[in-house]
């Protein structure tokens, strides 16, 4: 089938934006990209924007909002898929892709933990998450040989830890090495190397030195 024009409306550091981009990478999509500034949102956004997040897939003159959708649309409109085909392992990852999200909350608990109790406990149980993924993995990509929708969504989560490490140590994945091994591998992948603009680092690492919390005042105040 022909591909409609598509826009992804984006935001430089928002890891749902960043699931659709891989998608668009992976599954070879043309595609342009808008950024815009979520604190200060453009009017012509919150007018096509149902809850005012990104991102949000513009398809000729229709519009898509929430990653997972539209992770699925873009798959489904190209030959290949990025999902198993047994709908019971299709479900499975679609379960790990939602615990992925369930990650991202904890990762915002971490950055912007008030104390250093709080901080401690987030570290806790970050690790706790990438345990329960280590039970059950068999290493290489999540499914195996074949990279999918799931290694996108985790391509996202471990990006954050390639700028934590550059702050600190804090053992997150010292109990999981099958995990680690995945984050390597998923580090090296062109498509997640390239679902962020080069300087990605250096605006995450001003987001976090604006949180006013124990990671930015304790920690981030020597880098």
């Amino acid at each position: 089938m022909a591909i409609p024009k598509l826009e992804l409306v984006s935001h430089h550091l928002c890891p749902y934006v960043q699931r659709a981009v891989i998608t668009l990478l992976e599954k070879d999509i043309p595609h342009e990209r808008t950024y815009i500034d979520l604190s200060n949102k453009p009017d012509w956004f919150r007018q096509i924007s149902p809850l005012g997040k990104v991102p949000l897939l513009k398809v000729n003159e229709e519009i898509l909002f929430e990653s997972a959708v539209i992770c699925e649309y873009l798959d489904e409109i190209t030959p290949g898929s990025l999902h198993p085909a047994d709908p019971l392992q299709k479900a499975k990852h679609r379960s790990w892709i939602e615990f992925g999200s369930n990650i991202l909350n904890s990762i915002a608990g971490f950055y912007n933990a008030p104390t250093k109790e709080s901080f401690e406990q987030k570290c806790e149980e970050l690790a706790s998450k990438f345990f329960w993924i280590e039970q059950s993995f068999k290493g290489g990509y999540f499914a195996g040989e074949a990279f999918s929708l799931v290694d996108g969504v985790y391509g996202t989560i471990f990006r954050y830890f390639d700028v934590f490490d550059t702050i600190g140590e804090f053992s997150i994945f010292a109990n999981t090495p099958k995990v680690e091994d995945w984050r390597q591998l998923l580090q090296s992948r062109s498509s997640i190397q390239y679902a962020v603009t080069e300087d990605y680092a250096q605006r995450l690492l001003i987001f976090l030195k604006q949180r006013n919390s124990y990671l930015s005042i304790a920690l981030l105040d020597d880098l």
